[in-house]
């Protein structure tokens, strides 16, 4: 059976349903890519739910081959939940350089203190107990349950967005999630829904190589803004100053990076509501 992106999306929004045949065709193809053409990557490697858990934070908004170093890094310094909960954040900020976006690393290491604190440092496997986790949303508390416990539960990230547009939603712009997930769920292999995610996040990769990013067409894309001047890069450098220098002031980060002194207490009160920073004298300072 020929899967044809535009007879499906006529046969699709005509029944609202897919045939069985459909099903087990879309399947094959999926699968058979999966299997001629995989991409290792470590973390694809083990069931334990940390090291998933650590990947799916730092994959979030990063480039693949940046993440598989880091990760190597991450795990060689905090090998275990444990030695995250009790590392302190300047620690493990210093690790997180590189990957930006270092509110995911705080919301890592809280993750981690609060399975440690009130799980017993036993790792929660129930979805609702995954999503009350400081940071985590419906998609990776759905990601971790699937790729460390083999639930099969349907849930969207990128490469599976794009999957569905191409296939189900042919020549459609500003397609929403609620109109791709009753798909996902009616594809969902639940015998291993561990490889068949796997399979449609790699061929959403070949879409992209092969294909006007069929993503773009998707009610939630949204271009990332440069980070070259941006308010993030400007956060970064903070950050990293304050680590360098304890207790350095407003005035100084100001001076140090060229920056608007506005824009620079701006931060420094956002990052101490945050959980980074607290005030150590005249300055500030890493929290914990």
């Amino acid at each position: 059976m020929t899967l044809n992106p535009e007879h499906l999306t006529s046969h699709y929004h005509e029944t609202g349903t897919l045939a069985p045949a459909t099903v087990k065709a879309f399947r094959k193809l999926i699968l058979a890519h999966h299997r001629t053409n995989p991409r290792p990557m470590p973390w694809r490697e083990t069931r334990d739910p940390y090291r998933i858990l650590v990947s799916e934070i730092m994959l979030q908004q990063t480039q693949v081959e940046r993440v598989k170093a880091k990760y190597a890094e991450f795990l060689a310094s905090f090998p275990t939940l444990a030695d995250l909960a009790a590392a302190p954040l300047p620690s493990v900020l210093q690790v997180w350089q590189g990957l930006g976006y270092n509110r995911r690393a705080l919301a890592l290491k809280r993750c981690a203190e609060e399975i440690v604190d009130h799980f017993a440092g036993r790792f929660p496997t129930a979805i609702e107990e995954l999503e009350a986790l400081p940071g985590i949303g419906p998609y990776t508390a759905r990601a971790v349950a699937t790729f460390a416990f083999g639930a099969a539960e349907p849930f969207i990230e990128t490469n599976i967005r794009t999957v569905f547009i191409h296939f189900f939603f042919h020549n459609r712009d500003q397609v929403g999630d609620r109109e791709i997930m009753p798909l996902v769920a009616a594809t969902l292999d639940r015998a291993d829904p561990r490889t068949w995610y796997y399979g449609l996040m790699d061929y959403g990769v070949l879409l992209k190589q092969n294909h006007p990013n069929p993503g773009r067409r998707s009610a939630h894309h949204t271009r990332q803004s440069k980070f070259e001047g941006s308010n993030r890069q400007l956060r970064s450098r903070m950050l990293r100053e304050v680590m360098e220098q304890p207790g350095i002031t407003a005035g100084k980060l100001a001076e140090l990076l060229g920056a608007e002194p506005e824009a620079v207490k701006r931060n420094l009160e956002a990052m101490e509501r945050e959980g980074f920073l607290y005030k150590q004298g005249k300055g500030m300072g890493i929290k914990g």
